[in-house]
């Protein structure tokens, strides 16, 4: 077992991070309480540097704080899931739309690449999920609005929460390729309102399975 030992430096962002992980493994499952006194003494640090984090896990909705009872990792109800995704749809579809008008050859084909090596991956659903959120954060970093991937990132961060819900569902995964597919041809084609709507469908399918 490898040691949960920290290093000093930035160290209430290294116990984020720690604990932000720990949440998508589901190893701290939604509603659980976070034993602060526990996990202190099993990264060896003071509280404080552990309260920071909770704070910062609490900004990005992860986590909530209830008046003296502590934290807790955040629950997300069906309108909550339905409300990420919502704004998802909007901000990548936009993204979309702009990639498609705007990148050079050369990012177009890089983003061939990451959708080819998915294809590849669909008896893995775990790399099949990082590979699936890379693609989705390469057509951010390509229409490079930094406003619109912080918001994305922040929200990508709560539907985690929800992931493991959709993770195996019969077909998704299959399903998501071909709608990967079609947003892949339409920015090839240079298409902004196909690639948008592709994008918008993408998500639209994806609440189905999450709900």
């Amino acid at each position: 077992m490898t040691s949960k030992t920290l290093t000093p430096s930035a160290l209430y962002e290294q116990v984020a991070e720690q604990l932000r992980q720990r949440i998508f493994q589901r190893e701290l499952e939604p509603g659980a309480w976070i034993d602060e006194l526990k996990i202190a003494e099993e990264y060896g640090i003071s509280r404080t540097p552990l309260r920071e984090a909770l704070k910062v896990l609490a900004a990005e909705g992860l986590v909530t704080m209830k008046v003296r009872r502590g934290a807790y990792v955040t629950e997300v109800s069906r309108k909550d899931i339905a409300d990420v995704y919502h704004l998802l749809s909007l901000l990548e579809a936009d993204a979309a739309g702009v990639v498609a008008e705007q990148a050079t050859d050369e990012e177009l084909q890089h983003l061939a690449q990451t959708h080819e090596e998915l294809k590849l991956q669909t008896a893995d659903a775990e790399r099949f999920f990082a590979l699936n959120e890379s693609f989705h954060m390469q057509i951010l970093e390509i229409a490079n609005n930094r406003w619109r991937n912080q918001l994305v990132a922040d929200l990508r961060k709560v539907m985690k929460l929800n992931r493991h819900k959709s993770l195996f569902k019969q077909g998704r995964i299959e399903d998501s390729l071909a709608e990967h597919e079609a947003i892949m041809q339409a920015l090839l084609q240079r298409d902004s309102k196909q690639a948008a709507q592709a994008v918008r469908l993408h998500f639209g399918n994806g609440l189905q399975a999450a709900v």
